[in-house]
């Protein structure tokens, strides 16, 4: 998929709602080769989805060996608004907590005050966390109204022609 095509879903009205969602669903490849997909906070910063994780997360070796992951950020209404992104996933490790860990996490609902005991929580906690920052190489959004997924877009347009026929 051509960059610009990435660029103009990703920047759709829509998307941008979605992109700034907490939560999304990360699929990789674990080490035993099965498929894995696990929801976990993220941000995006205008052209990579961050996601923040402990040193010790079992998905950073295979993330590792196989950088390939897809993305599922949604809706929980009828009909559902789905973002699908894939990448290439890139691991830093950094010392103490991440700009981007804070921002996502501070998107719940949270006093000032349990926002406070929560950070400090989060800091005596982790001596650093890892970075997995995701370049887009595919996107796909769907609304149910002017976008549907490619099977149903295909039985469609079968409908249309036996119609016409």
């Amino acid at each position: 998929m051509q960059q610009s095509t990435i660029d103009e879903i990703l920047n759709r009205p829509l998307s941008q709602e979605l992109l700034a969602r907490d939560l999304t669903r990360l699929a990789y490849t674990a080490l035993d080769g099965t498929p894995r997909s696990i929801p976990i906070g993220f941000t995006w910063n205008g052209t990579h989805v961050v996601l923040c994780t402990p040193k010790n997360a079992p998905k950073l070796p295979a993330l590792r060996r196989n950088p390939a992951v897809a993305l599922t950020v949604d809706t929980e209404v009828h009909p559902p608004k789905i973002l699908l992104i894939r990448g290439t996933a890139e691991l830093d490790v950094v010392d103490g907590i991440p700009d981007e860990y804070l921002q996502f996490s501070g998107t719940y609902k949270m006093t000032p005050e349990q926002r406070a005991e929560w950070e400090v929580g989060v800091r005596s906690l982790y001596d650093g966390m890892v970075r997995i920052v995701i370049t887009p190489t595919w996107a796909k959004l769907i609304d149910f109204e002017t976008t549907l997924p490619s099977a149903v877009e295909e039985l469609v347009q079968q409908q249309k022609e036996r119609q016409h026929a």
